[in-house]
This record gives C-alpha cells, sequence and structure tokens, in this order.
C-alpha cells in the first residue's frame, strides 16, 4: 500500500492554500473509540439516567475526549449549557432539567451560583455534569457548603490516550476525510506526537492541508515536517 491514497485525485501543485471543505468527523456515540482509559467514563453515560448521584464530573487532561464524551451526553439528556456565574438563570435552568458545565477550572464559577445549581438539581431530580481538567477538590472553592456538595459527586477520571488508541483516532480522522494512511506511518506519528486528541486533530488537518497544497502524497517526509513544526520530531517517551 502506498503512504496514503486520497479519494480526490484533484491536487494541485505549489504551495497555494487549498480550498477549505467542511470534514464532518463522526463524533456521536456509535463513533467513540473506546479504550481502558475511557471505559469507565463512558459507562457513566450510557449509565444515565440510572447514576450513582445527580452531578457526575468527568476529570481529563486536555484532548483526553472529555468534550466528546459531554456532547454526547447533552444529545442524549437533551441538556443545556450552563455557566454558573453571579446573576446567571443556571440554577432555574437545572430546575427545568439536565445540565452541563464544561470545563469549570478553566473558566471558573461563582461559588454560590454553582452551590445553588447542585442544590436545584437535587431537589427538582434532574442531572449535571461537569468537566474539568482538575480533580474538584482541586478548585479554588471557599464556600464550606459548596466543597460539601461537591465531595458527594460521582467523580470520574480519564487518563492520557495511549498509542493504540491514538492510531484508532488517527486511521479515524483521516477516514472522515476518505484518506487512508499506511500502518507504518501511523505508528511513525504516534510514537512521536503528543499524547492528546487534539494533537492528533491538529496533526492530521496540517498534513492534508499541506499534500492537498503541493500535490503530494502523505508520506513519512511530510509527517515528519509537520511532528518537527509541531515540536514532536523525537518519539515521545
Amino acid at each position: 500500500m502506498s503512504d496514503a491514497k486520497n479519494a480526490d485525485p484533484k491536487r494541485k501543485a505549489g504551495e497555494q492554500l487549498p480550498l477549505v471543505f467542511s470534514h464532518d468527523a463522526a463524533s456521536g456515540r456509535d463513533d467513540l473509540l473506546i479504550s481502558e482509559r475511557l471505559a469507565a467514563a463512558v459507562s457513566i453515560v450510557d449509565a444515565w439516567p440510572a447514576w450513582p448521584s445527580p452531578v457526575v464530573v468527568l476529570a481529563g487532561p486536555v484532548g483526553s475526549g472529555k468534550s466528546h464524551l459531554a456532547r454526547i451526553w447533552r444529545e442524549l439528556s437533551g441538556a443545556v449549557d450552563i455557566h454558573p456565574e453571579r446573576g446567571s438563570d443556571a440554577a432555574v435552568a437545572a430546575a427545568a432539567g439536565p445540565v452541563l458545565f464544561e470545563d469549570a477550572d478553566r473558566l471558573g464559577f461563582d461559588d454560590n451560583a454553582l452551590f445553588h445549581v447542585i442544590n436545584s438539581v437535587r431537589e427538582n431530580g434532574t442531572s449535571l455534569l461537569i468537566t474539568s481538567r482538575l480533580w474538584p477538590m482541586s478548585w479554588p472553592v471557599s464556600l464550606p457548603d459548596l466543597r460539601s456538595r461537591l465531595k458527594a459527586a460521582t467523580v470520574v477520571e480519564i487518563g492520557e490516550p495511549d498509542e493504540a488508541l491514538l492510531s484508532q483516532v488517527i486511521v479515524k480522522l483521516f477516514a472522515d476525510r476518505q484518506l487512508y494512511i499506511d500502518d507504518k506511518l501511523v505508528l511513525y506519528i504516534v510514537v512521536r506526537m503528543e499524547r492528546s486528541l487534539n494533537a492528533a486533530q491538529t496533526i492530521v488537518e496540517r498534513l492534508d492541508s499541506l499534500a492537498l497544497s503541493r500535490g503530494t502524497k502523505i508520506t513519512r517526509s511530510l509527517a515528519a515536517e509537520v511532528l518537527n513544526e509541531l515540536g514532536n520530531s523525537e518519539p515521545a517517551d
């Protein structure tokens, strides 16, 4: 097999900017690539509404898949997005149905507002899903009642993706673009890249863009160029 086979042969030579196409990457539940590191988080999403507690926190590093799972749960539950800030109507939304609060540690929140959201969820039998890079006990919470509520939440940790999962993700991202890449080239990329799903997407997008603009196949030398550009030229530890 060649390094890459493109379903669209119309690639123009020269370092021109290619036309921007919309690549509808599959992101639903059936397209989720499940590994051991994601199993617990996938199980808790699938178990809704029979959760062990009304508040669930998905904690994991950037690019670990939290947002993907949050989108799946939002579609499954009909949840609305909230940001518990002072003066917001987040608690009102929580009384009406499931709510989703993403990137809690990055966006921040008002202690009282989040406390009222959790109380509203508990009193009205709804659900709250929170995503965060950090565990709730690491959040800068000063309100004792809120800290107590967070201790009662179900926390599910997602680890960094391993090489096997990253390989599957890269193959899938290329397939979304109707590109089929050699297994050896996938391995070459995976052992040298940052271990995150965001990095995988960035690499695939950059490789496709460069190959299209130059009218070339996606080769090892092109992959090396992109990895070097992104600061990942040596095998990852």
